[in-house]
């Protein structure tokens, strides 16, 4: 009896990118490293992805997604806004995509542009949860978000320390 391994889905080939972005960079965002890192064909990346650049759509598309989906998480949860910033704070930190994606971004327009996107809600959502701690001051959130930025590019990505002692300073100047 033939035995035929079950196909693999869009997701599990984007599992597959998001991890080799992390491990080896945009280079690795190809068909055939992909199909061997998951222990498939070719042929089954191409049932799925007309090429390898609509691959790339798939996967900026679906961090994009899963970055706004945070940022809807943070203005929606009940509670604290402190609460709910120090959170959102530490969930962008452990992303550890997004410090390879905004490498990507110094050669790729797209990629840029996604960035640019959710940076911007980023900023609009930090603004609010300050403007609700009364700290209506816009460069407080644009130093929070750079700190979102940068932690990550100097640093262990976990470690939300600095963050939290920016929020601390920030809300003791309130």
């Amino acid at each position: 009896m033939h035995m035929t391994k079950p196909r693999l889905s869009p997701d599990a080939w984007l599992a597959a990118g998001f991890d080799a972005l992390v491990a080896d960079g945009p280079g690795a965002l190809a068909a055939e490293p992909l199909a061997r890192a998951i222990g498939s064909t070719k042929g089954s990346f191409y049932w799925h992805f007309k090429d390898v650049p609509a691959f790339q759509d798939a996967l900026l598309a679906a961090w994009q997604t899963q970055a706004l989906q945070q940022v809807m998480e943070a203005v929606s949860t009940s509670g604290e806004a402190e609460t709910r910033l120090r959170g959102f704070g530490r969930a962008v930190l452990g992303d550890r995509v997004e410090p390879k994606l905004r490498a990507w971004a110094q050669s790729d327009v797209r990629t840029a542009r996604v960035l640019a996107d959710v940076d911007a809600e980023r900023l609009h959502l930090l603004g609010r949860l300050l403007t609700t701690l009364g700290l209506g001051n816009p460069d407080f959130a644009r130093a929070l978000q750079a700190t979102l930025i940068g932690l990550p590019l100097l640093a262990d990505p976990c470690d939300a320390n600095p963050f939290d002692t920016l929020v601390d300073t920030i809300l003791a100047l309130d």
